[in-house]
């Protein structure tokens, strides 16, 4: 049986941008990825993000709105498999700053950096930044960056 990490991401976007981020450690080093991680022991998803994104890139979310779940999974490797709440919000107190585990940076919310991204982003990214909730479940190839198939995930 695999043992799933539940993580929330926090999407702020203002005036046509999206904030994203460099990451600068561990999972998913070196890629663009959602402001956000795992949940805390009796943490809601909404709490996470809030939380992660203060943490990650010194923004105080407030407002968030629920855009959905995504699961990964990935061949091979049944540690990597993840549960993610995507919220999105509009409204926040400070300005992002770079942290030890994010470099923040402000993408057109037409054009992000797919290529710098996982592979899923240019399937659920665009859908969310269009205002529309996302249910998927990604099963990752051996090589833990190709998509093997994209399945409907039932909302939770």
């Amino acid at each position: 049986m695999t043992v799933m990490r539940h993580c929330a991401v926090c999407l702020p976007v203002r005036e046509g941008r999206v904030l994203l981020g460099l990451k600068k450690r561990g999972f998913g080093e070196g890629k663009i990825v959602e402001i956000g991680g795992g949940l805390e022991p009796g943490e809601t998803p909404e709490e996470a993000a809030i939380r992660e994104t203060r943490e990650e890139c010194g923004l105080l979310a407030r407002n968030l709105v629920d855009h959905g779940e995504v699961v990964f999974e990935f061949t091979g490797r049944p540690q990597w498999a993840i549960r993610m709440r995507i919220f999105v919000t509009r409204d926040w107190d400070g300005e992002p700053v770079e942290t030890d585990e994010i470099r923040p940076e402000w993408f057109d919310v037409t054009a992000p950096p797919f290529a710098r991204m996982w592979a899923d982003g240019a399937h659920v990214l665009p859908r969310v930044l269009r205002g529309e909730r996302v249910f998927l479940r990604f099963l990752f190839a051996e090589d833990g960056e190709t998509i093997a198939s994209v399945s409907p995930l039932p909302p939770s």
